[in-house]
Order: structure tokens, then sequence, then C-alpha cells
């Protein structure tokens, strides 16, 4: 039923021919008129399925907005010709069907608004080649614009305000053209480009507050986009799959939770100009064979997430050029057989972790790059992963290149400057070619190279490395014409912290036989610390049996010194001795006597000649892991060497492998720590220490952990009766009396404490002795003349509250 009426004038006749009508139908108006006919339509609701089919001007009579076209069901407009439509309304509620159809012609469609619950708001099928301007579509229930069956059509300032699903959908091969258009609050992809043939080109445009990605191209698709933003999206901000490519040019992809650009199944992805930033995952993710992103002139920064900002896996490439990575955990991440990064004239800085990082045999090529201000300039992890720096400066880095495992790149005209430990660090069967490589102002060594790892040095050069410029363990590397700024005679080295190894440097004019310019491995001149004289054994077992309780540690002990000493005995008498492993677990609450046990231990180790001196060095985790990858190796080394000759012993041993631990380099410390008890089992005692349940996760962190074992030493907690003989033996030591009575209070304050996970055992039998020696301090100060009983006994009423 029409409300209001419409009048159709043919402005192309003569004044007194022009043909005038009213009708009360938009269909009897359009069956009337002819081509080129105006239709003006009064305001009011249209309830009619409107089929245009004629090149006429359909507009408003009474302003934009006022005339609403909404049938119950069906497409609501339906244009067949190439017409002119302007600032109507229109509705449809058929969930089957679009609100607006626009099929195998070319019209102009300007200021429609289409509110609809449909299928799709507007759709453009069959070659149809629209003009569309400043129209807005809201459709919570279907897609926004649909362009399909080799349609294509320009818009031009046209937004999707709401959509149930793509903002805008091209397939089918079709081309459309977007200028200046929005699309938001979408449920589906922003921008949707799928199947071959299908394409789009997007200039100026906004995508964003996005419940998906914000654009996909898949299936053979296209797509090139010039000057647009894409942001505020839950999915990826641009997502390509299946053999698509898109070309982006200028754009700006921000705000984004997931990756920033998402690559798989042969898509091809080219950037130039464009600007990627806070994205929460990847900010390009490039994956499988025959995928290749192609970036030029582009800046990825300011990640909100801990992931690399450039990740290429599974044989997909990567090439950046002239491009700058910065203010995100890592830079680049290559890992897998095939997989490639070539990267020229880029700068990496501001990297939380790794700058360049390369595993599973990936290969990366950096040419005439940057690396500053990073943890790790550059990481080859394992076998087969390599590749070349060529002409690369590293800045400012906690490392500045490591090589691990097995892997073996190739650096050629390097320079690392600043590092904070390593210039160049080798380990675990590493390798690499270092081709007139310079390491400069290292707080570190400047090639430190152990596990006789068997790296290939040529013309390089070290200069202030406050450790040393070559750090070698045999069998060591091939080197030919290495210098270094310092003589190997120098008067005045630099010093070197206690117990860690350290090399002088070479000189440029001299030779030191096979190293060539590298010098011989000699330690630092420095003050010999005095020779510790190792106690009796049964001096030291007397330590031992005097320590309160620990009956069955004391037993265990004993049967393994008992087992060693009778060892010895048999390799003098020329007889097998048993293979032992010395290292030892202890599991048990704080505070019942693992450190004291353990100092004995290796005094006692040393009294029968198996340690060269006995000590104990302690260390925890904090001690050990880094903040960063890489100098957790160094770390542990560090502190192995430490304790060459005595016990390390590392409490809380499990904090180095959490229950959650994703990117903890806990992991890269036990490795370590499990390959240097291997090759220097006879050097080092280790001792690892802590609670029963989180002791057993820790040995089965790691495959070798619970083999380097010899057994578990079973630490129980102190009884009531223990504790209160702890008390006075502090009592007696310090020269206290426990008054009458204070002996049975204690015995039922120590029955009565809380005994949880955090019982101090010994440690709170100490406690409570030092808390009534303040209490009785407190009580004797009003006392003006005490006498020598009163300063020496303590009461019941001493004892602190229970906690």
């Amino acid at each position: 039923m029409a409300h209001g009426v419409v009048q159709v004038t043919n402005p192309n006749s003569s004044r007194w021919r022009r043909r005038t009508g009213e009708y009360e139908s938009l269909a009897a108006a359009v069956e009337a008129a002819a081509d080129g006919d105006i239709l003006s339509v009064s305001s009011g609701t249209y309830r009619e399925n409107l089929v245009l089919d004629r090149e006429v001007t359909l507009r408003c009579a009474d302003g934009a907005g006022t005339v609403r076209i909404a049938p119950a069901s069906g497409v609501a407009l339906t244009v067949r010709a190439a017409a002119t439509v302007q600032d109507l309304v229109v509705e449809g509620q058929d969930i089957s069907a679009a609100a607006l159809l626009v099929e195998a012609c070319a019209p102009e469609l300007t200021g429609l608004r289409i509110n609809t619950r449909s299928a799709v708001g507007l759709e453009v099928r069959d070659g149809a080649r629209p003009t569309v301007r400043q129209c807005t579509v809201d459709n919570p229930g279907g897609l926004g614009i649909s362009v399909l069956d080799s349609a294509g059509g320009l818009f031009e300032e046209c937004e999707v305000v709401a959509a149930g699903q793509s903002g805008i959908a091209v397939r089918g091969g079709a081309a459309p053209r977007l200028e200046r258009c929005r699309v938001h609050n979408t449920s589906g992809s922003g921008l949707s480009v799928t199947g071959e043939g299908s394409a789009l080109e997007a200039v100026g445009c906004e995508v964003y507050e996005i419940r998906g990605s914000g654009v996909q191209v898949s299936a053979r698709a296209s797509a090139h986009f010039t000057d647009c933003q894409v942001h505020r999206t839950t999915g990826d901000g641009i997502s390509l799959d299946t053999d698509g490519v898109l070309a982006m040019a200028d754009c700006d992809i921000h705000d984004i939770p997931e990756n920033a650009v998402d690559l798989r199944a042969r898509s091809v992805l080219t950037l130039t100009r464009c600007q990627v930033r806070r994205f929460g995952r990847n900010g390009l993710s490039v994956w499988d064979p025959g995928t290749r992103v192609d970036a030029n002139q582009c800046e990825i920064h300011d990640s909100t997430g801990d992931y690399p900002a450039v990740w290429v896996s599974d044989g997909a490439v990567a090439i950046l050029d002239s491009c700058r990575v910065h203010d995100v955990p890592d830079a680049l991440f290559v890992l897998d057989r095939g997989s490639r990064a070539d990267v020229v004239d880029t700068d990496f800085s501001q990297i939380r972790n790794t700058a360049v990082s390369v595993s599973d045999g990936a290969n990366v090529q950096l040419d005439d790059c940057r690396i500053r201000e990073a943890a790790t300039g550059a990481w080859f992890r394992d076998h087969g992963s390599g590749g070349t720096l060529a002409q690369v400066t590293i800045d400012d880095t906690a490392t500045g290149v490591i090589v691990t495992k097995g892997a073996d790149p190739a650096l050629d005209r390097c320079t690392v400057t600043n590092a904070a430990e390593s210039g160049i660090y080798v380990s675990a069967e590493g390798r690499g070619t270092f081709t007139a490589v310079r390491v400069t102002g290292s707080r570190g060594y400047g090639f430190h190279i152990i596990d006789g790892c068997r790296s290939t040095l040529t013309r390089c050069r070290t200069e202030r490395c406050a450790r040393g410029g070559y750090e070698f363990a045999e069998p060591g590397p091939v080197s030919e014409d290495c210098t270094s700024d310092r003589a190997a005679t120098e008067a005045d080295p630099v010093p070197v912290p206690s117990g860690a190894a350290a090399v002088q440097q070479a000189a440029a004019t001299q030779s030191y036989g096979l190293l060539g310019g590298v010098p011989e491995q000699r330690p630092v001149a420095e003050a010999a610390p005095p020779e510790q004289v190792a106690r009796d054994s049964d001096d030291v077992l007397g330590d031992l049996d005097a320590l309160v309780g620990l009956d069955s540690v004391k037993r265990e002990v004993r049967t393994l010194i008992d087992l060693i000493a009778v060892g010895r005995r048999r390799q003098e008498a020329g007889l097998k001795a048993p293979s032992l492993r010395r290292h030892l677990v202890f599991t048990g609450s704080p505070g019942t006597g693992k450190t004291t046990v353990a100092r004995l231990y290796g005094e006692i180790l040393a009294s029968l000649g198996v340690l060269q001196r006995g000590h104990l060095v302690e260390v925890a985790r904090v001690d050990l892991v880094g903040e960063h990858i890489g100098s957790t190796a160094i770390r542990t080394q560090e502190a192995f060497d430490r304790a060459r000759g005595g016990v390390l012993f590392i409490d809380e041993a499990y904090a180095l492998a959490p229950e959650d631990s994703g990117r903890d380099f806990g992991r890269e410390a036990i490795d370590t720590l499990v390959k240097l008890m291997e090759d220097h089992r006879d050097a080092v005692v280790v001792i690892v220490a802590g609670y029963t349940a989180e002791m057993e996760r820790f040995l089965a962190s790691n495959p070798g952990v619970a083999s380097r074992f010899s057994r578990t030493i079973t630490f129980g907690d102190y009884t009531a009766e223990e504790l209160l003989r702890i008390v006075e033996s502090q009592v007696l030591e310090q020269e206290y009396q426990l008054a009458d009575d204070a002996g049975e209070a204690l015995l039922k304050y120590f029955t009565a404490i809380p005994k949880g996970p955090g019982f101090g055992n010994g440690r709170a039998a100490r406690q409570t002795f030092e808390a009534m020696v303040e209490r009785h301090a407190g009580r004797l100060a009003q006392v003006e003349e005490p006498t020598h009983e009163e300063l020496q006994l303590l009461y019941p009423e001493d004892l602190p509250e229970l906690p």
C-alpha cells in the first residue's frame, strides 16, 4: 500500500509537450515511465517489491531519507537497468534474499540507506557495474555488500555500519573498486575476497571494529590496497590463504590482538611503505611452502604480546628490504627446513629478546643490516640452521651472535660492538664460519667458543674486550690471521672474576703457532687463593654425627662415603673400582639441614682426595638464568667454573623447570648443566635440592637429568624433641640457660606450632631462640642491676606467640 504518490516527469520533452502524471504505487509509476524520466516519490513507506528495469531517476520529493521501500519479504529493490536511485531508505526482512539487488546493469546509486535484516544488504551480480556513492548498509543479519558473478563497479564513500557476516564479500570472479569506504562492526571478515579471478581494489578505506579478520583473501583471489587502515579486529588483521595474492601500499595495520598479517598455503603478500604496529601475536606470520611476503620500506613495531614480529616457518619465504623493526620481543624468527628470510638494508632495534633467530634447518641472508639494543643480535639454534650475515652491524646487545647445537652460519665483514657479554658465542657442537668479523668493546669475551666447537675464523679481530679477545676449548676452532689489540704478555691485564677462565689477547703482528693471530689460552695472572687444608674425614664425619636428627640422612651419606673410600682402595690395589656418580638430589622441607650436609659432603670428598678443594658454591635460579637468550648458558657455565674442585649446590632447583615453562630460560640452564656434568664429571659434584614433589618434576624435565644423579636423599621434618635440642644447642653456644620449666614449655610450643609447607624446621628453631633472646633483653632492660643468673636465664614467658 502506497503512503503518498509518485510523480513521473519527462524533463527531455519540450515545455508544451512535457508528460507528467501521478501514481499511487512505485510499480505503476515505473510501468508508466520511459527511459530518461524522473520519478519523484512523496514521503512515506512503500510496502512493495520494486523492480527498476528502465533507465529512470528515482528520488525523494521531500528530501533525503523521507521514502522507505520496505516489503514484508523478498527483495525490496531490484535494479536491472542503468537507472539513477537517490537518497532512498531500503529495508528488507527476508533472511534468504538481498535487500537491494543489482543485476547485469550499470546504475548510479547515491545516498541510499540500507537498513535491513536480510541475507545481504546490497548484492551486485551477473556482470553488473554500478557506481555507488555515499551509501550506508546496516545489516546485522547477514552480509553487508556482496559482489559476485563477474560483477564489479565503483563504491565511493560508502559505509557498512554493521553486518552479521562479512562487511564486503567479493567472489565468483567479481572485481569492484572501493574508494574512501568504511567497514566496521561486522561479525565476519571486514573485507572478504575469494575464488579464482576475484579481485578487489581499495583506496583510502578503513576497516575496524571487526569480530573476525579485518581482510581475508583466499582461493586464488587477489586484492590491491592503497592508503588503507585495518585496526581493532578480534582476529588477524590481514589473512591470506590458498594462493591468495595481496599488494598493500602506504597502509596502516594496527591494534590487532592476533597476527597483524597471516599468510598460508602459497599466498603472496607485497607490502610497500606500510606500518604494522601494536599487534598481540606476530606482525607478519608466514607459513607453508610457496608462501611469500615481500616488505619494502615498511615499519613493524610496538608489539603488545610476547611473540616474534616476523615469523617464517614450514618452508615459507620472507623478504625485508629497507624496513625498520623495533620495540618487539623478537624481531625475526625463521624455522623449519626450506624456510628462508632475505633481509637487506633493514634496522632492528629495541628488541627485548633476539633480533634474528634461525632454527630447525631454516636459512637467513642478511645484507647491510643494523641490529642494536637487543638481548641477542642473532641466534642460530640447531643442526641445519644457517645462512649468511654480510656487512651486518650489531651494537649494544647482551650477546652479539649465538651458534649452538650444530648450526652453521657464515658471517662476513660483520661488526659486533658493546656486547654486555660475549660478542660471538658458540657452544654445543655449533660451528660457523667467521670472516673479517670485528668484535669491539665487549664486556665479556670477543669470541667465546666452548665445547670444542669446530668453527672457522679468518682475519677476525677483537678490540677492548674486557675478559679477553678469544676463549676456546679444545679441540677448538680453526683460526687464521686473527688478531687482537693487546699482546699476550701484557703486564696489566683486565681483571677476570674469580673462577672464570680467561685468555690474554694477541697483538696484530705476533704469531701464535697453529692459531695464527689468536693467542694460546692462558689464565690471567692473579693472586692464587689460599690453599684450604682438607680436614681429616673422621673430623668431618664427627661434625655430621653432631647434627641434630637426620639419622636416615647420616646413614645414606655414610654408605656413599664408604663406597667411595673402598673404591679408591680397590684402585690402589689394582682392582676395578665400582663406577659411582657422586651427584646427589636432596629433597625435603626448608631448614632441614640440606645446605649444611652438602658442605660437609664436599669436605669429606676432599679429605678422601676425590675433590681438589671441597668448597661449596651455593646458587639458585636467579644466579643461573639470564634475562635473555644466550646469557643463561654463560651464567650456568660461570657458576660451574666457580665450583670446580668442590660442590655446586643448587637450592630450589625445581624453579629451573616451572610447570608452565613456555619461553622460560630455565630449561636452557638445565641443558647446559647436564652437558657440563657429563664433560667434567670428576671436577665438580652437583647437588640439587628442593621440595620432594617439585624435585620429581625437575628430574623429569630433561632426559639426561635423572641419569646424572646417583641417589636421592630425603630430609624429613624435625620432631618437636629435635627442635628442642636445636634450641638447647643455641642456648649453650650463646651462653644462655633455660629455666627449669622453659624446656617443657618449648616442647609444647614446638608441638603446637603449625607445620605447613612453609614451616622452617631448624630455621624455625633458631628464630624461636632469637625471639626469646629479644624478649629477655626487653625484660632485663627495665632492671637496673640484673644478676649474673638473670642475664643468662630464659623463661617460658620469653617464648613468642604462636604464629
